[in-house]
């Protein structure tokens, strides 16, 4: 039972986090491909201005040492998140079972996306590539630490339905403003570039955004006393068989189906998007960030209506017209010619399903757990979102090594490729997820607080 109400503005301090580390993220997730692998031209010549340094011929088939590093990396990721659900799960720390997690790896976590961009540049092809392996390696378990138990928290302060559909409003709206900020590198490292030189501005660029994601996560570690709030008990199930037990779920198998598959047709898409832009429609990386802050408005403009929507039509009929929507953004961009315009339309299209999908998805995962914790008297949460990054992560691997092989030939012809990948895998996600019963999951929730409440 919590000991303090849990507020709105309780949740939008904790949404602080989610903005941390989703540029430091993005940061990594969408120019390390671009700065390391890309090919630089007259419109814009940092395009691939790392690339030297590492193996770029393909080593297996067409698969590129870099794309296997960032698939390892993220099966590394992986197999880390039921680890660390496991272990915070279980945890007694004075702080709580997540926070102090969270406060502990903040600071590493940032360091660790510096020396991504910094590190990798010795005169030795062979020594570059075992660094970026094992800082990569790195950057994911720290992330990892950060994430799972802060992913857990969506739960356990989403005491209610209301206030899970708000937490997950938040914590995506701070999420698409952090990965929009992400897109800004190129136009900040240009600023710099006079006073640092064409790499070392790219450096220091990402050495600011950083530091401001650093802030922003230790903001909710140190503000939110997690036992004012949360009267959590440790799981004494350990880690493996917690994550078994979470996958017998029949509901949440058939969430994690289609959350696979959407998250391996996102990755394409958001690698790409430089690509699409810089190659197919021949414009700056520096309009990047104007495009993805137009995403970002209209997308958080729909915000308070998916909101209302969801207590009303269901959280799974928009869940399917968000996968149904992106499928159509990503065949435009399979599609598209030169020019700025295409960008704006791709934008503007985006930004229904990104609202859709970039809040509802975690609320039925804590549906799920909430229903667990009710049915079964143990709360699980960490692992319950620990089971789903881990499935999607997989997902996500799968997408690095598929972009990296189909774009070997650096070819707009090969960008477009992916594109449609994603739009058919997207299809087939949509397809997946009418399995889910959040009738179902809803009903027994209600039903099991009514007895509980009657005991």
């Amino acid at each position: 039972m919590n000991k303090k109400q849990i507020t709105n503005g309780l949740l939008w301090i904790f949404a602080i986090g989610q903005f941390g580390w989703s540029l430091l993220s993005g940061v990594v997730s969408n120019w390390m491909v671009y700065y390391y692998t890309g090919s630089p031209s007259a419109t814009n010549p940092n395009t691939g201005i790392f690339a030297t340094g590492i193996t770029q011929v393909p080593i297996l088939f067409k698969l590129t040492l870099f794309g296997l590093v960032l698939a390892v990396g993220r099966i590394f990721d992986a197999i880390t998140d039921p680890l660390i659900a496991g272990w915070s799960d279980g945890s007694n720390y004075r702080g709580g079972r997540r926070i102090p997690f969270m406060r502990t790896v903040a600071i590493p976590f940032a360091i660790a996306t510096i020396g991504l961009f910094v590190l990798p540049q010795t005169g030795s092809v062979v020594v570059n590539d075992v660094v970026l392996f094992a800082l990569l390696m790195v950057f994911y378990l720290f992330m990892t630490i950060f994430c799972t138990p802060y992913n857990a928290l969506i739960a356990e302060l989403g005491d209610t339905q209301e206030h899970r559909i708000n937490v997950s409003t938040y914590i995506s709206f701070t999420f698409i403003v952090g990965q929009s900020i992400s897109f800004m590198l190129p136009n900040v490292a240009s600023m710099l570039e006079g006073v640092a030189g064409q790499a070392g501005s790219v450096r220091l660029a990402v050495a600011i955004m950083a530091t401001i994601a650093c802030i922003a996560m230790l903001i909710p570690s140190f503000y939110i006393k997690e036992r004012d709030y949360i009267d959590s008990k440790p799981s004494q199930t350990k880690a493996f068989s917690s994550l078994l037990k979470t996958f017998s779920n029949g509901q949440f198998r058939r969430f994690v189906y289609s959350d696979v598959i959407y998250f391996f047709a996102l990755t394409l898409f958001q690698t790409g998007l430089a690509f699409y832009e810089t190659q197919l429609m021949e414009i700056e990386d520096t309009w990047t960030f104007a495009l993805t802050a137009t995403m970002t408005f209209i997308s958080v403009l729909l915000y308070p209506v998916v909101n209302k929507l969801a207590p009303k039509v269901g959280k799974k009929r928009l869940i399917v017209t968000g996968f149904f929507a992106y499928s159509f953004v990503f065949l435009i961009t399979s599609l598209c010619g030169k020019g700025l315009a295409w960008g704006f339309i791709i934008a503007i299209t985006a930004a229904i399903p990104m609202a859709i999908l970039g809040i509802l998805p975690q609320a039925c995962v804590a549906d799920v757990a909430e229903w667990n914790r009710l049915e079964t008297g143990e709360d699980r949460s960490g692992m319950f979102f620990a089971a789903r990054t881990f499935a999607f992560k997989m997902g996500q691997a799968i997408a690095m090594v598929v972009f990296t092989s189909v774009t070997v030939a650096k070819t707009a012809a090969s960008y477009r490729m992916t594109a449609v990948i994603a739009t058919v895998t997207c299809l087939v996600g949509a397809t997946l997820f009418l399995m889910y019963n959040e009738k179902m999951i809803l009903g027994k929730i209600d039903e099991l607080k009514k007895t509980k409440k009657a005991a």
